[in-house]
């Protein structure tokens, strides 16, 4: 209770301190709370590869390194933007004590679910580097927690369960459900960090490793005459079918097929195909392709362009028809205009 005898022996305590007591025993109150995680966080902390701002919130946040690349919020950031003090005081009570400082109240409780619980553990994380200075601990929730906190504080009130003193949380939690209706806040985090392109980039290499492999595996009859076939028609060209020979520009019709693969997959493929002492390929670039995932992709897709070539009436007729089915990666598609 705020006029206990405790409450006012220990105010009448810190105001008999000088500033530099005060400043010991706050850096010895800090340094317990971090030995308390440092027990229960064995092993090397995750590192803080970006890091921001919300533009909802006004909220630091950062984008760790571990194995999900969770989106972190800071507890100072968190608790401010729900209308909470920055530095939350320890629990005394045993029961709420797991419970971060926004949740500990007991009015809360119904409205807390296990699953809440289980993600509100709090995240010690190295902050990012910047400026040549190294990166310090720091503190956060996951970016999730945020919605699912301001959910409470809203159901409460829906309730009318919120004590006299939360009223201004309440508020604070309602304007964040606002801002945050039809945007996931890990993509809030993302453009905020800048991570959004270094995912992209990271997204692009785990495509690549997975469709495209450094050893060739044995030549398989991949393209086949019913491919070269229907080419020969709809480009005019009369089909021989004991005649291995084939027009040139039929090389870059069927390595345009790569291109609708997946993105950047011809350029890796053609790296990494080997080539004789004329500087011709001596692979195909199929070979490279990972057996499980990209080729059996290929053979998948190889299928659909024989169902488009079946349909179409000449080149110009089938590349139109291609181009809306499986279109080239980082290509701009042409407007349906009408010939002139």
């Amino acid at each position: 209770m705020p006029n206990s005898i405790q409450s006012k022996g220990g105010k009448a305590r810190a105001e008999s301190l000088s500033p530099d007591e005060r400043r010991k025993i706050a850096r010895q109150a800090a340094q317990a709370r971090w030995s308390a995680f440092d027990q229960q966080n064995d092993g090397p902390l995750p590192k803080a590869i970006a890091s921001g701002v919300l533009r909802v919130g006004e909220i630091a946040c950062a984008v760790l390194d571990d194995e999900h690349n969770t989106r972190v919020l800071t507890q100072s950031g968190f608790l401010t933007a729900i209308g909470r003090f920055p530095n939350p005081k320890s629990a005394s009570n045993s029961d709420l004590a797991q419970l971060p400082a926004f949740l500990r109240a007991k009015n809360l409780e119904p409205f807390i679910s296990n699953d809440l619980i289980r993600s509100s553990t709090p995240i010690v994380f190295e902050s990012e580097r910047r400026g040549g200075a190294g990166g310090g601990k720091a503190l956060g929730y996951r970016a999730q927690l945020l919605p699912d906190v301001c959910w409470v504080y809203a159901k409460a009130q829906m309730a009318g369960k919120l004590l006299p003193g939360q009223a201004h949380i309440a508020e604070a939690c309602t304007r964040l459900l606002e801002a945050l209706t039809n945007v996931a806040i890990d993509a809030l985090v993302d453009e905020a960090t800048g991570f959004q392109d270094m995912r992209t980039k990271d997204a692009l290499i785990k495509l690549l490793e997975r469709y495209v492999s450094k050893d060739a595996f044995p030549w398989l009859p991949t393209f086949d005459d019913e491919f070269y076939k229907h080419m020969f028609r709809l480009h005019g060209y009369t089909y021989d079918p004991n005649s291995v020979k084939r027009p040139m520009v039929f090389a870059r019709r069927t390595e345009d097929i790569y291109n609708r693969l997946a993105p950047g997959v011809r350029a890796e493929l053609q790296k990494l195909v080997k080539r004789g002492k004329s500087g011709r390929p001596s692979e195909k670039l199929f070979q490279h392709l990972t057996e499980n995932e990209g080729y059996q992709q290929l053979l998948k897709m190889l299928e659909g362009v024989k169902a488009i070539q079946k349909l179409s009436s000449d080149y110009k007729d089938y590349e139109a028809k291609l181009n809306r089915v499986y279109p080239r990666f980082n290509d701009t598609l042409p407007l349906p205009l009408d010939d002139e």
